[in-house]
């Protein structure tokens, strides 16, 4: 157990350093910012899909950091979430390191994306792996501030406008955070996140409780972008290099809104009636609200912008009925929409990088010029509408199935006509944007780098075959595991501090 628990901490140690040599050796060499970010990137996937194999051998696995015990000490958890979410995180991560290779060359100062890159992702490793309240709060900053400044990398005037928007609303929301750590400090006297839950479990239910759960909303609904704390979104998404747009829609707003806030709201606090009704609500306006904004776009990416408040609100709505299936059917969404909406943003970076363009009346029969790009895109579009049989389509058949069982039918109703707008915006997009005769300004267009085909073909054959993580004997190592440790609600702290 000692031994094995060493892995925790090189999730955030890993890009730590990675971001301090990058910044220290690789101003003038470009090649070597490259190797950097894809070596870190690929370190961290391979030890997440470890974590996976350590947490089915052992379930919970605890390091101490300074060899001191909770609740004095700091300790690094991981269990069948916590592996999950890293496999998720750092997955989509390598994919897109390496899809920077050929497209962050017409950006002038790689090294420092990479730098801010790796510092982002340490920060959502850090979200994912630490047991202590405030030190996911520092983590938690930690990816967002250097989120801020990869929003406004190009240095344009709307990239900047949108980055400083981000950073205020980011603010705001850190600030309800902020005061809903303080608050429950307050009351509990510590901020072992297991130590409190048991103190919170003896005292009950108050109105301080309430106070703060109302807070984390807001904070976390900030940091996901659920209805209607989203209008960060649409602006710093589309001003976003596409590798950082991906970042930002795919894992980003996950790590630190979904993951955190479902931590907090089921493993801390406890998962209530009012708190499960309001999740359910806020989903379903996401997924309503996202996608009849999104219909209206012309803008490649502000369209897929507007889907990710979407896709986020099936997400919510399947944690938020609270039963089994339903939490198995937002995580299996969860990192579903990473998979598909990262690939999105790729090819949409791939159609900016080959046209100088995000307008799709602009485009036309791009598919004949670009077929790598197409295909990926219409196997994306699929997954994300939920047509069978790629993975999109089973997860979110498994949170209607979840509505319907648990008596939500209005809900159920809802997932389904979003998702059939879904289909009908990325309809219009294959249509706008890959099919259709060519235009005449496109006649010499080519191909994206290697690199960048690389990375979308593989996101694409996960959006293929990710419906098999729906099979018993794959389910129960991954999905279940994770599942199971938000079902298991408050007892997370008699988990946690009995394997000490």
């Amino acid at each position: 157990m000692i031994e094995t628990s060493q892995i925790i901490p090189l999730f955030v140690a890993i890009p730590l350093g990675g971001a301090f040599l990058t910044s220290l050796t690789s101003k003038k060499l470009n090649w070597l910012a490259d190797i950097l970010g894809i070596g870190a990137t690929l370190v961290l996937f391979v030890l997440s899909l470890m974590s996976v194999r350590l947490v089915y051998l052992y379930d919970i696995l605890i390091y101490k950091v300074g060899a001191w015990n909770p609740p004095i000490g700091i300790v690094m958890v991981m269990d069948g979430l916590t592996s999950f979410m890293l496999v998720t995180v750092n997955l989509v991560a390598f994919l897109i390191a390496c899809y920077s290779i050929n497209y962050m060359e017409k950006f002038t100062s790689k090294w420092s994306f990479y730098t801010l890159f790796l510092l982002m992702l340490a920060g959502m490793n850090g979200v994912i792996v630490t047991g202590d309240l405030f030190n996911l709060f520092v983590f938690l900053e930690i990816a967002a501030i250097a989120s801020y400044a990869l929003v406004a990398f190009g240095t344009e005037k709307f990239e900047l406008e949108a980055a400083f928007k981000y950073a205020v609303m980011g603010s705001v929301g850190s600030l309800f955070i902020l005061l809903g750590i303080g608050f429950l400090y307050g009351y509990t006297s510590t901020l072992n996140m297991a130590d409190m839950a048991n103190v919170l479990k003896e005292k009950g239910v108050s109105n301080v409780t309430l106070m703060v759960s109302v807070l984390f909303l807001m904070g976390f609904g900030f940091k996901a972008a659920i209805v209607p704390f989203h209008a960060w979104l649409p602006d710093a998404h589309p001003s976003a290099p596409a590798p950082i747009s991906a970042m930002l829609s795919g894992v980003l707003i996950k790590s630190l809104g979904i993951y955190a806030l479902c931590r907090i709201v089921f493993n801390i606090i406890g998962i209530t009636a009012p708190i499960s009704n309001i999740l359910m609500f806020l989903g379903a306006l996401s997924m309503v609200v996202g996608v009849f904004l999104a219909i209206g776009q012309w803008d490649f990416k502000r369209l897929l912008a507007y889907h990710s408040i979407s896709q986020i609100g099936y997400v919510v709505l399947g944690i938020g009925i609270g039963t089994p299936l339903g939490i198995l059917g937002g995580l299996f969404h969860l990192f579903n929409h990473s998979v598909f909406k990262s690939l999105l943003f790729l090819n949409s970076g791939a159609v900016e990088y080959s046209t100088g363009t995000r307008d799709l009346k602009e485009m036309g029969g791009l598919a004949s010029k670009m077929p790598m790009t197409g295909s990926t895109s219409f196997i994306a579009s699929m997954s994300i509408a939920g047509i069978p049989p790629f993975n999109g389509f089973w997860s979110k058949l498994i949170i209607i199935i979840a509505a319907v069982q648990a008596s939500h039918y209005w809900y159920a109703f809802w997932a389904v006509l979003a998702s059939i707008l879904t289909l009908a915006s990325f309809m219009k997009v294959m249509k706008y944007a890959f099919l259709g005769k060519l235009g005449e300004k496109w006649s010499q267009i080519k191909e994206v780098p290697g690199f960048m085909q690389l990375s979308m073909l593989l996101l694409a054959l996960i959006c293929v075959v990710g419906g098999l993580l729906v099979l018993p004997s794959v389910s129960e190592v991954f999905l279940r595991k994770a599942s199971d440790a938000l079902l298991q609600g408050v007892d997370y702290a008699t988990t946690i501090l009995s394997n000490v």
